[in-house]
């Protein structure tokens, strides 16, 4: 019984791997998460609905390839016992300690999400649920969705405070996942009582460097991850409002934003095409569509205006070639990137995608470059694959890969 243990014991017990954690989710968060719990002495079972995904792991292999120094710690693990992978999520509750749910929660473009998944895995859970044991959710959800999954976990027969239900929500970005996780930022922790807090801090304190943030209740928690993306959002909308400003007034806004953010007060962040991922563009709506009574006019108008820039980006390329005495119709446009970050292989509502579409309401020719992919990847595009400069009228650069800026 986990819940009866005090944080010290919790740390001295998962280092001796006498703790077991099953964690729910073997995607790009689910993964490291879950390796770097065996890293640190933990019996880990990993659950996955994709068979392939959990034949490869128990033979050491990594399918997160863009996530550095994964593939040593995943191969490390499960050759030495401590990581590995079934499709059963029964049996890895009845088998756990810890229940730890890490699975993509998809929402539509008004943010109002798809939690089957969530329900799934909860249900699973309560089959092999046992009085003692901790369920903690990591997966980003609008605030107060942890406890609304109390009635699921009841089904096992036991009732909360006989198993111990938190809120400890990931900080990862892909890419970084591992460092993330054990070190960049504090974790946080929200739990349903003292004795299950005790338990949470223990744990995230175990692999994380940087300690934890305990919060009051799980609601508290669950608010935290979805603050920081709405702040992400808001920002990036004041950055674009402020470089519509700078367009009609012939100025650089990078410049100005290198000078102001020279003041210590002052954190102006970097305008651009669009706002993609299935964060911050999500997170906004986690906001809105849970209030009654207030009218949170800043979030809203940040959301439409980070929405409004792909269509911006389309107003400037046919400005541009107007200049020049073309237009936009039949001109030979290439983009430079579809991903929506730097780096990072992902292309969820990436400002690309919809700089495309709004390219080919004005029937351009669109040709497509980005240094993570491949031909196969813009099959369902309508475009053309294109690795060189000629014959072409306008550039936009969607993305901010190194390799554009080198």
């Amino acid at each position: 019984m986990v819940t009866s243990m005090s944080r010290g014991e919790i740390k001295e017990k998962l280092r001796n791997g006498e703790i077991t954690i099953a964690v729910y989710g073997l995607g790009k968060m689910g993964l490291p998460l879950a390796a770097v719990f065996a890293e640190h002495g933990a019996k880990v079972i990993g659950v996955d609905i994709n068979e392939k995904v959990v034949e490869n792991i128990n033979r050491g292999i990594n399918h997160i390839k863009e996530e550095p120094g994964l593939d040593e710690l995943v191969k490390k693990n499960v050759k030495e016992r401590r990581l590995m992978a079934t499709t059963n999520g029964i049996k890895a509750s009845k088998e756990s300690d810890i229940k730890i749910i890490l699975v993509p929660t998809l929402a539509d473009n008004r943010g109002n999400l798809k939690l089957d998944v969530v329900y799934d895995v909860c249900e699973k859970i309560a089959s092999g649920l046992k009085k003692g044991d901790v369920v903690i959710t990591e997966a980003t959800m609008p605030p107060g969705t942890t406890e609304n999954l109390i009635p699921i976990l009841e089904k096992s027969g036991l009732k909360l405070g006989e198993f111990g239900l938190a809120h400890c929500p990931e900080r990862t970005m892909t890419g970084t996942a591992i460092r993330d996780i054990t070190g960049e930022y504090p974790k946080i922790v929200g739990a349903n009582n003292k004795d299950t807090l005790e338990v949470v801090i223990g744990l995230y304190e175990t692999i994380n460097k940087k300690g934890v943030i305990p919060m009051s209740p799980i609601k508290a928690a669950e608010a935290v991850k979805v603050f920081e993306g709405v702040y992400r959002d808001v920002n990036i909308g004041l950055a674009n409002e402020l470089s519509l400003w700078c367009e009609e007034h012939k100025l650089d806004i990078l410049e100005i934003i290198r000078a102001a953010n020279t003041q210590p007060y002052c954190s102006i962040h970097l305008p651009g095409a669009g706002v993609g991922g299935h964060c911050i563009p999500i997170y906004p709506w986690f906001v809105t569509n849970t209030t009654k009574n207030v009218n949170l006019r800043i979030i809203k108008t940040a959301r439409e205006l980070n929405d409004y820039m792909p269509r911006h980006v389309v107003e400037l390329t046919i400005k541009g070639l107007n200049k020049i005495g073309k237009a936009i119709k039949n001109s030979n446009v290439l983009i430079l990137g579809l991903t929506f970050r730097g780096g990072v292989k992902e292309f969820t509502k990436s400002p690309a995608l919809d700089i495309i579409k709004n390219l080919k309401e004005w029937e351009a020719n669109i040709f497509v470059y980005d240094p993570l992919c491949n031909e196969e990847d813009i099959k369902n595009l309508n475009v053309k694959w294109k690795d060189d400069f000629r014959n072409i009228d306008v550039i936009i650069i969607a993305t901010d890969h190194k390799e554009f800026k080198d």
